[in-house]
């Protein structure tokens, strides 16, 4: 029996899928010896993952706040909506528990990036934002940087969501305002604005993405010393932005369908501009949840740093994208020389070093705003 517990407080479509990766037989080329535990305020929750998962799984009620996690739980996985994963992550860093976050709410990420210091006094490790966009996007920057000699502009789209909860927070960043980093200043922009035709992999293809209030260059700016600018979109259509100031009425889905993230950085290579674009292919939930266990796993059976960042900061970009291609998060790399007219005779791609596949796509360059 392991001696070290991983909790996993939320119990909905992500919190479910990330105790089933836990579950794996092995993780990072050894053994899984890991424990886990799922905590959920919902009894009746609790009940149906427990048909599924049967006795390997520990289940926690937690009503009103007042779950008493085992002494052996060493890092705690906060899968709860975005909103609120700030208290259980300062209750639990306040513990001596190491803290895995997946809030892509932007106000939530600065102050959870603001418990770094307490963090840092304490001994623990507070990383931030570790699902799909940010999570994974910050992986594919941080491992897409290493094509470059110096990266100077990071620009960030994605498309799709998991689940309601995430599906909500979709329409509230579109309808709030954008924070884009830019020339040493944050500079605030409207959502729904600066309209960008962005390439994702097939099926998903060409997507107009507009500016919206997104965590990711929150994340990113802190792990690129330099960097000029840094940038994110969401995937809508029309009917998205003229519906936008009003109420949504239909439900929605229990669980979003396929999506994908994009990350292009530009920069310098060798004395000439080159940009560097890197996509993944997913349902966001099954990507987000891999990521946060995978996380979670590396900080449980690692020593990380102590403080607060983002896994572009963690320093882990090899090991947990390595680990996610096992568990069939692959991505796809494009290189090319800035100016070029994107065609696919004039892209070079390569097979990243972490994937062992990938995914068939083009790249278009064109930006429109």
């Amino acid at each position: 029996m392991s001696n070290q517990r991983i909790a996993v407080i939320g119990a909905g479509i992500l919190g479910a899928r990330i105790t089933r990766e836990l579950l794996g037989p092995r993780a990072f080329g050894r053994p899984q010896e890991v424990a886990i535990t799922t905590v959920s305020r919902r009894p009746e929750r609790l009940s149906v993952l427990r048909n599924s998962f049967g006795t390997e799984v520990k289940m926690l009620i937690d009503q009103n706040g007042q779950a008493q996690l085992d002494a052996d739980v060493t890092t705690v996985i906060v899968a709860r909506a975005a909103g609120e994963q700030f208290v259980v992550a300062h209750e639990q860093l306040l513990a001596g528990r190491d803290v895995v976050t997946t809030s892509d709410d932007p106000v939530e990420v600065q102050e959870l990036l603001e418990l770094g210091p307490l963090a840092e006094s304490l001994g623990r490790t507070l990383v931030v934002g570790a699902a799909f966009a940010p999570g994974l996007s910050c992986l594919l920057a941080s491992h897409a940087s290493g094509l470059l000699d110096r990266v100077d502009e990071i620009h960030v789209a994605r498309h799709g969501a998991a689940g309601p909860a995430c599906a909500a927070q979709r329409l509230r960043a579109l309808r709030g305002t954008a924070t884009d980093w830019r020339d040493g200043a944050w500079v605030k922009r409207p959502g729904f604005s600066g309209r960008e035709l962005c390439w994702f992999p097939d099926p998903i293809g060409a997507r107009d993405c507009y500016r919206a209030a997104l965590a990711d260059p929150m994340l990113l700016v802190p792990a690129f010393a330099g960097v000029q600018r840094v940038t994110a979109r969401l995937a809508a259509t029309r009917r998205d932005r003229a519906l936008a100031p009003f109420p949504v009425w239909l439900p929605a889905p229990a669980e979003g369908g396929i999506g994908a993230v994009r990350v292009e950085l530009r920069g310098e290579r060798a004395g000439q501009r080159e940009w560097v674009v890197y996509a993944v292919l997913d349902r966001p939930a099954v990507a987000a949840a891999a990521t946060a266990a995978v996380t979670g796993l590396w900080v449980a059976t690692r020593t990380a740093a102590p403080g607060a960042m983002g896994l572009a900061g963690l320093g882990a970009t090899q090991e947990l994208l390595g680990e996610l291609a096992l568990r069939g998060v692959r991505a796809a790399v494009f290189e090319g020389s800035e100016g070029s007219e994107g065609s696919a005779g004039q892209e070079n791609q390569q097979e990243s070093d972490a994937e062992a596949q990938v995914l068939a796509t083009k790249v278009d360059t064109s930006h429109q705003e």
